[in-house]
């Protein structure tokens, strides 16, 4: 049985293991890049086995290559594939690759990474940039080298206001770029925040903010476009367009959905169940989601963390 949460992950992984190189030549943990076995002329070689196998082949469209992998994948292995390790001093306690990891749960693999080094507390790997991308792309070798299927970890990181790691470009939160009404503003800090995510090696950003504000006492409203739908909707479809042209990086828009309406205006009541009728759910709240995905083809989404209606 397909798990559609799975299979349009797997779908995203296997689209950014094609987009470039990951692993520029140079010295590191691991043969340098272009003499391991398992990368070869024109692919990858994920298992290990001398063979391209249906999930390895990049002439293959995706919905052919996930199903393959699907096949080979232990419970375990899926159960990874659902999972978030968040980054160096937040969850994980290594900035690269130790011996010990072949002992950690993430031995079969891991969903994505989030925030790696991404502030200036975490490691000497946060700074310079060239540092921070040597060891993403260390710790990405680790896991197409070292698990069994080596599916390769989405690298994911906040993006709300610029690329979110030492020394990136900062703008405005989304409230001052949206009184701009400015759809080439906002696509140029989605362009910028891409190129400097990809950079370092972020292959996703959890942007654009597509919750409508509606009451102001609200703490968040700073991130949020403005109050308008479809003032949201238009700008919000300009940083995801400009976010993953020529496959930067995978647009996440958040909070899906109803998320900015917390009863009082209160931040802890974003996690209960808003008092929100049909029709101002559907034409209001949803309305920037549905332009994200059907103009934009938002390749992610992030869930909001209230239920709606008694339904999480």
């Amino acid at each position: 049985m397909r798990l559609p949460a799975l299979t349009a992950f797997l779908g995203v992984i296997l689209f950014l293991a094609g987009i470039q190189p990951l692993f520029p030549q140079g010295k590191g943990l691991y043969t340098p890049y272009g003499k391991n076995p398992v990368y070869q002329k024109g692919w990858i070689d994920f298992n290990k086995n001398g063979v391209m196998d249906p999930y390895e082949d990049p002439s293959l469209d995706y919905d052919t290559r996930v199903e393959d992998l699907l096949g080979r994948m232990t419970v375990e292995e899926k159960s990874c594939q659902l999972a978030t390790l968040y980054g160096y001093r937040k969850v994980l306690t290594d900035s690269l690759p130790t011996p010990e990891w072949k002992n950690r749960v993430w031995k079969d693999g891991i969903a994505n990474i989030d925030e790696q080094l991404n502030g200036y507390r975490s490691d000497v790997f946060s700074w310079p940039p060239s540092a921070h991308a040597k060891a993403i792309n260390e710790i990405q070798r680790w896991f197409i080298e070292e698990t069994r299927l080596g599916i390769p970890v989405d690298f994911t990181n906040e993006g709300i206001y610029g690329a979110c790691f030492t020394g990136a470009t900062l703008f405005p939160p989304q409230i001052g770029v949206g009184s701009s009404w400015n759809r080439e503003l906002v696509a140029s800090v989605g362009k910028i925040t891409a190129l400097q995510s990809r950079a370092v090696g972020f292959t996703n950003v959890y942007s654009p903010i597509l919750d409508v504000a509606r009451d102001p006492r609200w703490g968040r409203v700073v991130e949020c476009y403005g109050e308008d739908p479809w003032l949201v909707a238009q700008l919000g479809l300009e940083q995801v367009l400009a976010l993953q042209e020529e496959h930067r990086v995978v647009s996440t828009p958040k909070h899906f959905a109803a998320y900015s309406i917390p009863i009082g205006g209160r931040d802890h009541a974003t996690r209960t169940d808003p008092q929100i009728a049909p029709r101002e759910m559907h034409s209001l709240l949803l309305e920037p989601f549905r332009v994200a995905f059907t103009k934009g083809k938002a390749h992610g989404t992030m869930s909001s963390y209230n239920d709606y209606d008694g339904e999480p």
